[in-house]
This record gives C-alpha cells, sequence and structure tokens, in this order.
C-alpha cells in the first residue's frame, strides 16, 4: 500500500532527510567551528596546514561520492549507502575529543569525510527519485535550508559550551557526539526507498565505464560548477579571519552562525523561485555576490565589515548551492542520477583541494588581504567563463 501526498507539495522523504542533514551538521559545525582555532593556537599548525586539510577533507569525500554513486545506480539502492556514510560520520566524531596530534585530527577527518562521500550521493539522488521535476528546485532548497539551520544551530551551541564550560573545547567534541547518532537513528527508521524507484533494477558492481555514459548536458553543469569551486575558498579561511575582525575566540563560531543563517534563509526561496525563472540566471547573480563578499572582507579592518562579508557570503551560498545539485538532478539520466552526483562532487572536490592549497600559502606568505582579493579576481573570471555555460543548459522538459 501506497500512501498518497497532496498534489505540489514536497514529499515525506525529502523533510526527513533535511532533518537528518541537521542534526549531523549541528554535530559537525559544534566540531568545525572550533577547528582552526584548535588547530593554530592548540597543536601549533599553519593557515597553509588548515588550507591543506581542508583541501584533502573534501578531496576524500568527493572520491568515495564517485564510487558511491556509480554503486548507488548499479544496486538501485540509495538507503543502505546513506545509513553506512551518516553512520561513518557519527563514529568519526568519537575520534575528535580523542586527538592529541594534527595526525589524529587528520584521521578523525578522513573518516568523517568518508562518511560524507558515502551519503551524499545516494542522498541527492534519492531525493531526485521521489521528487517530480516542477518540484525539484524548491526539494533541493529545502535539504539545503535544513541543513544550513543545523549550521546556524551548531556554532551557537559551541559559543554557548565555550562560555559555559570556560573554553574546553575538547568537552564541546564530545557532546557534539549526540545530534550525530540522533541523525543515524531517524535515517534508519524514518526513510524508506520508493517501492516503485525510477532507476533501474540493479546490475551488479559499480562500473567507471558508467561515466561515459553521461551526456553534454551534465558535462556542462559540472565545467561551470568546477570554476565556480575554484574561485570560492574554505569556511576555514573566513574563521581566520574572524580573528583579525577583533573576535574573542569563543565568538569565532559566530561566523558561521551569521553565514548560514543568511544561506538557510535564502536556499528555499531561492530554489523554489528557479522551478519558475529558470537556474542559470540565479547562479550567475551568486557570483557577482561573491566577488562583493570578497572585496568586503579583503578590505575589513573592523568587526561590522567582516559581518558584511559574510553576510554577502551566505547569500553567495544560499543563491548557488543547491541550484547545483538540482542541475545534475536535471540533466542527469534517470538510471545515471548516482553517477552524475558523484563525478560531479569528485571534479569539484579535487578542485577544491587545488583552490584551498593555493589559499592558504597566499594567506601565509601575504596576508588575508591578498588571499581575499585572489578570490575576487578568480570569481570576475568565472563569470565571464561560466556564464555562456550556464546559460546553454535547457530547463528539463
Amino acid at each position: 500500500m501506497t500512501t498518497s501526498r497532496p498534489a505540489n507539495s514536497i514529499p515525506a522523504t525529502v523533510w526527513v532527510l533535511g532533518i537528518v542533514s541537521l542534526l549531523m551538521d549541528i554535530s559537525s559545525e559544534m566540531v568545525q567551528t572550533l577547528l582552526p582555532f584548535y588547530l593554530v593556537s592548540g597543536l601549533g599548525a599553519s593557515a597553509v596546514f588548515v588550507g591543506f586539510i581542508e583541501g584533502l577533507s573534501v578531496a576524500v569525500a568527493t572520491v568515495t561520492k564517485l564510487f558511491s554513486g556509480i554503486l548507488a545506480d548499479r544496486l538501485a539502492q540509495r538507503k543502505p549507502l546513506a545509513v553506512l556514510g551518516y553512520g561513518l560520520g557519527a563514529l568519526s566524531k568519537l575520534i575528535f575529543p580523542l586527538a592529541t596530534s594534527m595526525g589524529w585530527i587528520v584521521a578523525a577527518k578522513a573518516v568523517d569525510r568518508v562518511g560524507k562521500g558515502i551519503r551524499g550521493t545516494p542522498r541527492d539522488a534519492l531525493i531526485a527519485d521521489v521528487t517530480p521535476p516542477e518540484l525539484r528546485g524548491a526539494s533541493f532548497g529545502l535539504r539545503k535550508s535544513l541543513d544550513t539551520v543545523g549550521g546556524f544551530i551548531g556554532p551557537l551551541a559551541a559559543i554557548g559550551l565555550m562560555i559555559l564550560l570556560g573554553g574546553d573545547v575538547l568537552a564541546i567534541y564530545w557532546i557534539a557526539v549526540v545530534p550525530a547518532f540522533l541523525a543515524v537513528l531517524l535515517l534508519i527508521v524514518g526513510v524508506r526507498e520508493p517501492k516503485a524507484p525510477f532507476h533501474a533494477k540493479g546490475s551488479g558492481l559499480p562500473r567507471l565505464a558508467d561515466i561515459a555514459r553521461l551526456n553534454g548536458a551534465v558535462w556542462m553543469v559540472i565545467g561551470a560548477a568546477s570554476l565556480l569551486t575554484l574561485a570560492r575558498f574554505s569556511e576555514a579561511f573566513l574563521l581566520l579571519k574572524s580573528q583579525e575582525a577583533g573576535f574573542a575566540p569563543a565568538w569565532i563560531p559566530i561566523t558561521m552562525v551569521i553565514m548560514h543563517a543568511v544561506y538557510g534563509l535564502t536556499a528555499y526561496p531561492v530554489g523554489a523561485l528557479s522551478d519558475r525563472i529558470g537556474r542559470s540566471g540565479l547562479l550567475i547573480a551568486s557570483l557577482f555576490v561573491l566577488v562583493a563578499a570578497y572585496v568586503t572582507l579583503a578590505c575589513a579592518a573592523g568587526v561590522p565589515a567582516f559581518i558584511a562579508g559574510i553576510v554577502l557570503w551566505g547569500l553567495h551560498m544560499g543563491l548557488s548551492q543547491g541550484l547545483l545539485a538540482t542541475l545534475i538532478a536535471d540533466t542527469a539520466p534517470k538510471n545515471l542520477k548516482g553517477t552524475a552526483f558523484g563525478v560531479f562532487s569528485l571534479i569539484t572536490g579535487i578542485v577544491v583541494l587545488l583552490g584551498n592549497v593555493a589559499a592558504g600559502l597566499i594567506w601565509d606568505s601575504h596576508g588575508s588581504g591578498a588571499t581575499f582579493l585572489t578570490g575576487a579576481v578568480l570569481s570576475a573570471v568565472t563569470i565571464l567563463v561560466a556564464a555562456p555555460m550556464l546559460l546553454r543548459v535547457k530547463r528539463p522538459a
């Protein structure tokens, strides 16, 4: 027996997956917003190392996403891989409070990112499976918005706990374990795969040859997304900039609170709007906002200007991140959506690694101003190159 849902309503599965993302992101942000400070102040790491670990983490996740996406298509099952991925993410949270060296941090980040890599593509493919084309923008936007609510709550919790616990970062890391395991439990009991999935019956182990079956429109989206990703550095550099702007250590997480608040409030309405007017123009607008964010951050010498830059950064994220995933869902063949999400994640992850290491080198050699100005130049170039590519991507019929 199948349950019906009202016309033009977002499927319940999307809501549950969004809440699962919310809980995991609360846990992750409680850890990640304090990690650059902990690495630099507690373990003596350099900005290059911060950039390297952030880029490597994304690269590990995205290599995993490639094989996870292909496997999700070949087995025609999304949920088991998603449970495995979220489970590894929860287990990684147990490693952070035990870490006594940078090697332990790298190990914890690796486990966390492998989990993220395993869960991301089957989760997004499942959303694409259960959502009709006319609601894709709204559904992916909703998932992003709920995820960013976690990104809002997590840093707030970190601030409160830093004050309450007298700056005991490791104690906060122990507390972060709780929402991570709640996310896994909700996923297990709250999500069912469609009884009549849109994808084909499973056909064995993953094959890299499936990548060659992706169409030109998917590759166009991946190319544009890679350029955009190269231009946008990790949020870890925003956290480092917050110290220069005048934030005390306990208040550093407010950076992510502000950014995620704007991101979360923007992603869903932008996704819904894209269902009516198209995705490409909104994505191009996000690049202009990113240029403004970089210039503002480069010139920020105090808290007000820094906060303005963070608001612009969050607006850029809300205008871009859900739409990139939606475009992949729009353009990929029904039986290769997992593969498409995996390739998209792999290529953009490699770009993130290169961009973050370069940003760290510029930061250590020339300071934060030069780093953000470089990002502004890259973003401006991306507008010129990626805009024609995005405008050629056709909306689904």
